[in-house]
């Protein structure tokens, strides 16, 4: 069915004569063949937004509908990849069009012509349903790919084929209830914009380990769990996104680079194929999608992008894997919904932003879940969903963050004091919150016993004590503290400078395992005690803040992975032997 277009506003184009369309179809614009998809429905008359430049297209031109949603394509071969908003593959399209991709190019998201190694689990005469493996493919030397049976289907196997397949090929068949046979090919296709079904959805109850000591025992996110990473320019929000898609302890990583500078995709993309995966030594780009649509890139697609990665997330995460999704940032996805409401008229709501910007938010976050997969093996996969937003000025009472805050569970608040005193990860501790503390308790007591939290909450409480002491040090100075006081000091910016600053470019202390993280805390706290004893007995306060071995406590974060156990021990029975020698020495004055 097609129409004509009657008025064209940026990417906002109006068509008349599209009576039997439906909103979310996806349409082809002008004689280029542009991609659209209709945002609402007036009679006849059909409001587009096109992902791609409209610069030359007027009225009269031809517009034809689709007659199917915006949807993605999900196969083998989506990894190791990188896409645009709408999952067309860029390395794809520079090959065929050069550096400079023209308008209307169309390449399907999956390469057609590379043969895949499908091994079948299914046999003919199986009964399956939904989410029942029909065979596997090795898609890169990290990932399994299983190859399911799509929603909607269910029936008894008639055939399957082994061997070298394109994505294209018929790789089984299933015959339903009534009859009638479905040839399923090797890949779905998917609404973007429709949460892909599960069985069951549970509680968040492991968490997510990122190598970051701020983030793994202050304020930790869980498997399946939302966050939002909120901060000023400068802060160093796309560093912490690259810390979590590199260290993260996930399967995979779709990393969404929505609206930002084209040079921070440009460091995703020539660093993740030289950093080699922890668990496995394999390249990370081996379990990583990447999605950009960077903000020289049609602002229409950055809406599109954010839903494209999720569902790319949902897929993988249905073949019982924990998927991270990282969104840098929701931000400049708020800012295209902005644009395009201003194009279609609509009522604005608060700074201009249209009056569904918090229920938009909501449809993306409550897509992250730990669920029970579709499928008779009882299969569990996750999608935990990590937005980064860029309030103006760093204000977070704007409507991005304020809308974000009320619907995740984690905040990381980035501090621009804290990243120009060159602390890093800025994330403001007094700040800050994470409300997966409780339901994570009962998994860091069974791996670590009760300590690891009692220390966090103590560490917490003398950052928290710092804080108020520094507004009596501001009026009357240091020297007014009493000697147990001036110790929290001391104990707090131990904690501040040893544990929570952390190198994201120094080996030693990119990523740091709990193990680490736990004694190096432990270390702390355990001279924080011994000190409070040796003052109680009359020990001199400056001789026990000038031991060497606090020196020792400072280097200690950069231990090696492999021998940290027995460094924090020496450095322990150290401390301890300097402390007591502080205490004889006054007791001998």
């Amino acid at each position: 069915m097609s129409g004509t277009i009657t008025k064209v506003s940026g990417p906002l184009v109006v068509a008349e004569g599209l009576a039997d369309a439906n909103v979310s179809d996806v349409v082809r614009v002008g004689s280029q063949r542009l991609i659209g998809e209709i945002l609402n429905m007036t009679g006849d008359q059909a409001s587009i937004q096109v992902y791609e430049e409209t610069s030359g297209l007027g009225p009269g031109a031809a517009v034809e509908t689709t007659g199917m949603p915006m949807s993605v394509e999900l196969g083998p071969g989506m990894l190791d990849n990188i896409y645009d908003g709408i999952q067309r593959p860029l390395p794809e399209m520079r090959a065929l069009a050069g550096d400079s991709i023209t308008r209307g190019t169309d390449v399907p998201a999956l390469n057609r012509e590379k043969k895949w190694d499908f091994v079948p689990v299914a046999k003919p005469g199986d009964q399956v349903g939904p989410g029942d493996v029909l065979g596997t493919v090795q898609e890169t030397s990290a990932i399994l790919h299983k190859i399911m049976v799509p929603p909607g289907v269910s029936g008894q196997v008639v055939s399957v084929a082994s061997g070298e397949h394109v994505v294209t090929d018929i790789i089984a068949v299933v015959k339903d209830a009534k009859g009638a046979e479905h040839q399923l090919p090797m890949y779905q296709r998917w609404p973007v914009r429709i949460a892909r079904p599960y069985t069951k959805k549970y509680v968040p109850s492991r968490p997510m380990n990122s190598g970051q000591r701020i983030i793994d025992t202050m304020f930790p996110i869980a498997k399946g769990g939302t966050a939002a990473v909120p901060g000023p320019f400068g802060s160093g929000k796309t560093v912490v996104q690259h810390q979590l898609a590199k260290w993260s302890d996930v399967d995979i990583v779709i990393y969404i680079g929505c609206g930002e500078r084209g040079n921070e995709m440009t460091d995703v993309l020539m660093e993740f194929p030289e950093l080699k995966d922890p668990r496995n030594g394999e390249p990370l780009m081996k379990r990583t999608v990447l999605i950009a649509n960077t903000s020289d890139m049609p602002v229409a697609a950055r809406e599109a992008s954010i839903y494209t990665g999720i569902t790319i997330a949902e897929y993988f995460r249905d073949m019982g894997y924990d998927v991270a999704v990282l969104a840098d940032s929701t931000s400049r996805w708020a800012e295209a919904l902005r644009e395009m409401s201003g194009r279609l008229e609509e009522m604005p709501g608060e700074e201009g932003y249209p009056a569904y910007l918090a229920s938009r938010l909501s449809q993306f976050y409550e897509r992250a879940g730990c669920v029970e997969c579709l499928g008779a093996d009882d299969r569990q996969g996750s999608v935990t969903a990590i937005g980064a937003v860029s309030p103006p000025g760093g204000d977070i009472s704007e409507p991005v963050s304020q809308a974000t805050m009320r619907i995740v569970k984690v905040f990381w608040a980035l501090d621009s004091s804290l990243a120009y005193a060159r602390h890093f990860p800025a994330i403001n501790w007094l700040t800050s919150y994470s409300l997966y503390l409780d339901t994570l308790r009962p998994w860091y007591t069974e791996q670590f016993g009760e300590t690891y939290m009692r220390n966090r909450e103590k560490a917490m409480h003398i950052l928290q004590e710092e804080n108020e002491l520094q507004e009596i040090v501001r009026l009357v100075g240091q020297d007014a503290l009493s000697p147990a006081d001036r110790l929290t000091m001391e104990t707090a910016k131990m904690i501040r400078e040893d544990f929570l600053q952390q190198n994201a470019f120094v080996d030693e202390d990119a990523y740091s395992s709990y193990a680490k993280q736990f004694r190096l805390l432990d270390v702390v706290l355990h001279y924080d005690v011994l000190c409070r004893e040796a003052l109680d007995k009359g020990a001199d306060m400056e001789a026990l803040f000038a031991i060497s071995a606090r020196e020792k406590i400072g280097r200690a974060k950069m231990a090696d992975a492999g021998t940290f156990s027995a460094d924090y021990d020496a450095i322990e029975a150290q401390m301890k032997k300097e402390v007591e020698e502080v205490v004889a020495g006054g007791e001998n004055a």
